[in-house]
């Protein structure tokens, strides 16, 4: 049973009449959902940006760099107590547990302190803080969409929860080198070397307070008002009787389908996250700036927002196609990372190493895999029905996290040449492209919402 779509057993509990409704407010519990996620990805990319200032003002090194990153990998580790409680308790006290984790990392990072020992302990502990947030951030999209939106408007709703957190990121990579100066920036100032310090760290700290705003603003919105569902739900899949927690976590291990496609989803996410997070570093060799590394990583992943959100629109107008059009992103991804990775070994490759073409094939690589990220959500959740879509999403989000730690790991070792990461870009993109072209789809919770409402 667990390598297969769901039998017509389970299906019985399900077919009677279904009293649904799809209610106004749910665009505003988007909404809140959606600014959390933003701030969440805001606050993990905080540092990679503004690697160069961070490190001359705290000390920072590229193993400190890259462990601020691998912070919201390590997060994830009690990734089942929070699909525990989403499962049990519902999304209201998952993201109000979320939210103020998110709180708490702000506020500890953006504390003015002139020790620097204790600053840069402060500033990890809040990353960390900000990591144990992820899991929920990251696991509810296709969750809140089944609870509170109509089958042709769920793949839509999947897409923008899942993917504003990347917009967090690419905010970072805006908001960051614009308002830190990077040390060469500040080359009036050299004459009085503590003055240049001092002006770089109230940049950063001037940073960390408005996110520390922010997150409070959007812990108040949680608290005051966030359901955990509405009174009637919005479709049959959205009233069905869904399996217990342990037998979905059985269910899920025991399903090869689920695995390849798992495998598909979490192994080049977790590359190109972990690579984009330090994409400052990996560029530097091409003599890209700071502000240059921040504004292509903040058009790859407004890009691959915007075509996400288009191409899950496309599947809720033309159902049964997330297949293809995942083969269609996959394929893209991988020509533009061999392009990418070929461009930066011009010397051996003859490639021309321009700002034009590292800034196109690099900010391809965001569209493309960025984009996928709803598609993947929505496909997860019809292969697996009728498993809860929060502990579905858990544990390929675990997956994901798993990969990028273990490539950030590796990079504290290796931070010197970061030749290997652009390989590993590329073969992920080669992986996951040759699981979902032998993967088998199926669409039972469309069935449920097509057939059995009808």
């Amino acid at each position: 049973m667990g390598a297969g779509p769901s039998a017509e057993g389970e299906r019985e509990p399900l077919l009677d009449q279904v009293q649904s409704r799809v209610y106004g407010k749910r665009w505003l519990v988007l909404a809140i959902f959606s600014a959390l996620g933003f701030m969440q990805g805001m606050v993990w990319n905080t540092w990679g940006p503004i690697q160069i200032s961070a490190k001359q003002v705290y000390g920072f090194t590229g193993i400190d760099i890259a462990m601020l990153v691998l912070w919201g990998s390590i997060g994830f580790i009690p990734w089942m107590l929070f699909m525990w409680v989403m499962d049990k308790r519902g999304l209201r006290m998952s993201l109000l547990i979320s939210s103020s984790l998110m709180l708490l990392g702000t506020a500890v990072r953006s504390i003015p302190l002139h020790d620097l020992s204790v600053k840069k302990w402060l500033i990890h502990g809040g990353q960390l803080l900000n990591g144990l947030a992820g899991p929920t951030i990251m696991s509810a999209p296709p969750l809140l969409s089944t609870t509170w939106f109509a089958p042709d408007q769920r793949a839509t709703a999947t897409a923008v929860a899942s993917l504003v957190s990347y917009l967090g990121s690419a905010g970072s990579f805006l908001i960051g080198p614009l308002v830190v100066p990077a040390p060469n920036e500040t080359q009036p100032l050299r004459s009085v070397i503590g003055r240049t310090n001092d002006h770089i760290r109230d940049r950063i700290q001037i940073v960390l307070y408005a996110e520390f705003a922010m997150t409070a603003v959007l812990f108040s919105a949680v608290v005051l008002y966030f359901p955990s569902r509405p009174p009637l739900p919005p479709s049959v899949a959205a009233a069905s009787q869904r399996l217990g927690y342990r037998s979905s976590i059985c269910r899920l291990l025991s399903n090869v389908r689920f695995l390849m496609i798992a495998l598909a989803y979490s192994v080049p996410t977790g590359v190109v996250s972990g690579w984009s997070g330090v994409l400052d570093m990996v560029l530097t060799p091409a003599k890209v700036s700071q502000v240059d590394a921040g504004w292509i990583g903040f058009w790859s992943i407004v890009g691959g927002c915007v075509v996400g959100v288009a191409m899950a629109r496309f599947a809720d107008s033309i159902r049964g196609m997330l297949k293809l059009i995942l083969l269609l992103m996959l394929a893209g991804a991988t020509l533009a990372s061999v392009w990418f990775t070929l461009t930066c070994l011009t010397s051996i490759t003859h490639l021309p190493s321009t700002a034009a073409t590292l800034y196109t094939s690099c900010i391809l690589v965001g569209i493309f895999i960025n984009s996928s990220v709803p598609i993947f959500f929505e496909l997860l959740m019809e292969t697996v029905y009728p498993v809860p879509e929060g502990i579905t999403c858990g544990l390929v989000t675990f997956l994901t996290n798993l990969f990028m730690g273990i490539l950030m790991f590796i990079l504290t070792v290796y931070s010197k040449d970061l030749s290997w990461l652009n390989w590993c870009l590329t073969g992920s993109c080669v992986f996951s492209l040759l699981l979902i072209l032998f993967f088998r789809e199926s669409y039972d919770r469309l069935y449920l919402d097509v057939f059995v409402s009808v």
